[in-house]
């Protein structure tokens, strides 16, 4: 009785202490494959991450603001420290947080759609398709390197 007590307990302690610390950087990104999207649309640089299954609403939290340059045009992009939106099966929509500068001008990704195998980036009324392959893997911010 007192080894199944002291296993239970244990077992629950171990449990909301998993509750209570930072989902680890992978489960963002592992997320997004669950909803049809490459790893490398987020930076590595991700500390913790919400979902609400239910709305599809999401919140991701970057270890500060990240600069990057992604590919294929060496676009270069700013993620705010806080990036927030809706996720659902192949589509990202409201998203905030995530600017890239083309044109001389900076614009805001609002929303993220896989079409086949490319992405379909929106900013406001106008999108841009890239090929997917060209996110596979989840870039560093500038100055900074992965913790793995």
């Amino acid at each position: 009785m007192a080894k199944a007590l002291l296993f239970f307990s244990l077992l629950l302690i171990s449990t909301l202490l998993s509750y209570s610390s930072p989902d680890p950087p992978t489960l963002a990104h592992a997320e997004l494959t669950n909803y049809g999207f490459p790893i490398g649309l987020l930076p590595s640089s991700v500390q913790t991450y919400s979902l609400n299954q239910t709305s599809g609403e999401f919140s991701v939290q970057l270890v500060g603001v990240c600069k990057l340059t992604l590919p294929p045009d060496n676009y270069l992009a700013t993620y705010s420290s806080k990036i927030k939106g809706k996720i659902e099966q192949g589509r990202i929509a409201k998203l905030d947080g995530i600017r890239v500068r083309a044109f001389f001008k900076w614009w805001s990704i609002t929303g993220i759609r896989s079409s086949g195998d490319n992405l379909v980036f929106e900013v406001g009324m106008a999108s841009a398709k890239f090929p997917s392959k060209n996110f596979d893997e989840s870039p560093d911010c500038d100055g900074q390197k992965s913790a793995s």
